[in-house]
């Protein structure tokens, strides 16, 4: 067992914010130390916790569809690694899902990060990752730093989040599918050719 193999468990079994998720602690994660990306979103919603795989509703067919992948390709660690902002579902708010726990990103993003063989691409999908990973390199608006995604390429990609919710802003910022999608879709395909075996884990 390899030092992520480790932390994976130690993250299948964290508890630190129990009191707070009204459906208790299921953290939802892909980890490997070969990924070449890692999918940085929210938390994951009811069906998600339910069943225990992640992207694994709308917004995830969606992230699919952007990022040119089946889902062979994308539960395969060796390529992607999900690390979202929060583990768990953090339970219901009067409009969609409760803003992810706080208390995740700083507790396990910089163990899971210090572990990987090479830095991998990260894809900043909504304003809670954009916000904790970009702070004062972020533009005035999520749509103004998702336009100016170039500028923070090879290291981060931002993105807004794949949720049904979002087609208006999809619909009214046309050059998101004509420009961003094509480069995110060759970073994606750059990893895939690596040809790194499914070796990773995620929570079932």
């Amino acid at each position: 067992m390899n030092e992520m193999d480790k932390l994976y468990e130690q993250i299948k079994q964290c508890e630190v914010c129990k009191e707070h998720l009204p459906l208790g602690p299921r953290p939802i994660v892909q980890l490997s130390s070969h990924s070449k990306i890692v999918i940085i979103g929210q938390a994951p919603g009811r069906k998600v916790h339910e069943t225990g795989i992640p992207w694994n509703d709308a917004s995830g067919k969606k992230l699919k569809a952007w990022l040119g992948v089946d889902d062979a390709a994308f539960y395969n660690a060796g390529i992607f690694s999900i690390m979202p902002m929060g583990f768990c579902y953090p339970g219901k708010a009067p409009s969609g899902d409760m803003p992810p726990r706080p208390e995740c990103a700083p507790l396990w993003h910089p163990q899971i990060l210090s572990r990987f063989d090479n830095p991998p691409l990260l894809l900043l999908i909504g304003q809670y990752a954009i916000n904790y990973y970009l702070k004062k390199e972020k533009k005035s608006s999520l749509t103004e730093t998702v336009k100016h995604f170039r500028d923070y390429l090879p290291k981060y990609f931002p993105m807004p989040h794949p949720s049904p919710r979002n087609q208006y802003w999809l619909k009214i910022n046309p050059w998101f599918t004509e420009e961003a999608i094509p480069t995110l879709q060759h970073y994606v395909k750059l990893a895939i050719e690596e040809n790194i075996p499914t070796d990773g884990l995620s929570t079932t």
